[in-house]
């Protein structure tokens, strides 16, 4: 064979498997060297016990400064697994609690502010996903008082379940899930949740694209800081 054909053989052959090393070797550096860990789950403040019987919180609560909510999704691309994770922090709500009952609460999040750390996610999230011009906000609503059994002190968490009604786009479903309350030293109520949700129930997009695939379902995490009016 001609030196020079054998020499372009090689080179091409060389080439390929470049190709194909930076193909699926390329998004296993980026994921697991170079991009960002997704951000931990939204959760209540730690803090250390205080002594002495918890004090009355009766009364309407609103959600304040600092309060967050978003989405948790779980994507594959090329074989490599990480998790989606958007937020905003436009979230406006309010709760009434009555001994060791939250007797009532909603609140809603503005999805036209949602942003995950990647441009190209956010524009399908507001574009083909949830459509956003149309359907700017999310809604979560209770349905029964959530029964903490005790009223918690300051430091102190308490778990319990929330049934309610959740609203995306134009679907509202029944949902079941744990929450997580505490109290501050500075006066403030905190509550956290992460509530499940399957696209097809909402009339949602699968947010698959290209070579990104993602499960049939994710979820809404919130974290809710609230003060009294």
């Amino acid at each position: 064979m001609d030196p020079m054909k054998r020499h372009w053989k090689r080179w091409t052959l060389i080439g390929a498997i470049v190709a194909v090393v930076l193909v699926v070797g390329g998004p296993f550096v980026y994921i697991n060297f170079i991009q960002d860990d997704a951000p931990e789950r939204l959760s209540v403040s730690s803090g250390t016990t205080a002594s002495g019987p918890a004090t009355s919180v009766d009364g309407m609560w609103k959600t304040s400064s600092g309060s967050q909510a978003g989405y948790r999704v779980k994507e594959v691309l090329f074989g490599q697994k990480v998790e989606a994770v958007g937020r905003t922090g436009d979230v406006t709500g309010d709760l009434t609690l009555s001994g060791t009952q939250v007797a009532s609460g909603s609140f809603t999040v503005d999805l036209s502010t949602v942003k995950s750390d990647e441009d190209r996610r956010d524009q399908q999230f507001k574009g083909r996903i949830m459509e956003v011009s149309k359907y700017p906000d999310a809604t979560f609503t209770l349905t029964r008082p959530i029964d903490l059994g005790t009223v918690p002190a300051v430091g102190a968490k308490v778990t319990a379940r929330a049934i309610g009604t959740l609203k995306l786009k134009d679907a509202e479903k029944p949902v079941t899930f744990d929450v997580t309350a505490s109290r501050t030293g500075d006066g403030t109520v905190e509550v956290s949740g992460s509530i499940p949700v399957k696209f097809a129930d909402y009339g949602i997009a699968n947010p698959s694209v290209g070579p990104i695939q993602t499960e049939d379902n994710g979820q809404v995490e919130f974290l809710l800081k609230l003060t009294r009016p």
